[in-house]
């Protein structure tokens, strides 16, 4: 059983001749074991290898560990004291599940119990990619650099592939599940899997200058609505983005410059983490409502043609010539005054022309008429017949 960690071996001797350790672990590989050529009923020793000693320490395990420190497991920690040497053995930045597991192993190797069940490995000096520090930084900028027949380092938090030709992502990318940022920039991508929805740490990703028709609304309901913060997609071929575009509530810088964008989704209001917006260079006529519900500290929307509001004009339809009973109409406002005596309905029916019932304002002033008991406007009860 192997347990790759950073290790840090403490002897507890030091504060009396009034030193003290490092306080910082290495990269290194434990082994709980046998030695080589030892019968099946030799003792289990823990070996500690290192960049810089990879044959590695042995400590014996069975009857000589004084006690477990498990309670910062979960968080890739802990430490074995033994008691010949007097040190302890402080493990950090494991696997919290396998440190579990090397942990219960190394218990049954103290207690001396069904040792013979257990998963032992052969005490073997290690290997230089075992104790090396595993790589969590790539930068490849030329296709010739781009790793054809190797994988990339599953350690890897920072890839960048920039340069590189790539008509679509590789899928060797998609299984680095510490990758948090990702930079796919200057390459000839069309199309963004689902997949990399899986990549659950990731925080930036940037697409700039590829060849990017749309963002898929699988994206838009991954995983990536929790983790990612910045998203490039500038100087692609974007006409539209999913109204779940919205949904990726985390993003505080987004770019969306030089594509060929008609519309910005209209509940981007939703966006309440962002703070950097940029889109220059599209095809925008107008900002959606929800828009002003955005808290932006940078705003660029540079060249796009957006449309000038134009005044509501009224509509006022005429048809000419005249018809005879508009003319009739037009003369009795004119020159006839008005008659309690005539009956209302007759009134409105008379005197209300068609132009009139387009533009109400230019209606005449008169006296308040009774309708069915209530007191009202005359205007208002022509509009009423009106309509």
């Amino acid at each position: 059983m192997r347990l790759q960690c950073e290790v840090e071996v403490v002897s507890r001797l030091l504060p009396t001749c009034g030193l003290r350790g490092r306080g910082r672990g290495t990269r290194a590989l434990l082994s709980l074991g046998r030695p080589p050529g030892r019968a099946q009923g030799g003792g289990v020793y823990l070996m500690v290898c290192t960049a810089r000693d990879r044959v590695g320490a042995r400590y014996k395990v069975q009857e000589n560990i004084e006690r477990f420190f498990t309670r910062f497991v979960e968080e890739g920690k802990a430490t074995v004291r033994l008691r010949e040497p007097a040190v302890d053995v402080c493990l950090s930045k494991a696997n919290a599940s396998n440190l579990k597991t090397f942990l219960a192993a190394v218990r049954l190797a103290h207690q001396g119990t069904n040792t013979e069940a257990l998963p032992l490995s052969a005490l073997v000096p290690a290997k230089n990619s075992e104790v090396e520090k595993p790589k969590t930084k790539m930068i490849i900028t030329s296709r010739r650099d781009y790793p054809l027949t190797k994988n990339f380092p599953y350690s890897l938090e920072h890839l960048q592939a920039s340069y590189c030709k790539l008509a679509r992502i590789d899928m060797r990318v998609l299984c680095l599940k510490k990758l948090r940022k990702l930079d796919l920039s200057h390459n000839h991508i069309k199309q963004l899997p689902a997949t990399i929805g899986d990549l659950t740490c990731l925080q930036e990703l940037i697409l700039h200058n590829n060849h990017l028709e749309s963002f898929s609304e699988a994206l838009c309901n991954s995983t990536l609505q929790k983790s990612l913060q910045f998203l490039d997609l500038s100087q692609n071929k974007i006409k539209a983005l999913p109204i779940q575009f919205c949904q990726l509530q985390e993003l505080v810088n987004l770019k969306l410059d030089d594509n060929e964008l008609i519309r910005l989704p209209f509940k981007i209001g939703q966006l309440d983490h962002l703070r950097f917006l940029s889109a220059a260079r599209n095809k925008l006529p107008f900002l959606p409502s929800d828009f002003r519900k955005l808290c932006l500290e940078s705003l660029d929307l540079f060249g796009n043609p957006f449309e000038q509001p134009s005044l509501l004009v009224p509509n006022i339809q005429l048809q000419i010539p005249l018809t005879l009973l508009e003319c009739a109409a037009r003369a009795t406002i004119n020159y006839r005054e008005y008659n309690p005596s005539a009956p209302d309905r007759f009134w409105c029916s008379v005197t209300l022309p068609e132009c009139l019932r387009h533009n109400p304002s230019s209606w005449p002033p008169c006296r308040r008429l009774e309708e069915n008991g209530t007191t009202q406007d005359k205007k208002g009860f022509l509009l009423q017949e009106s309509q």
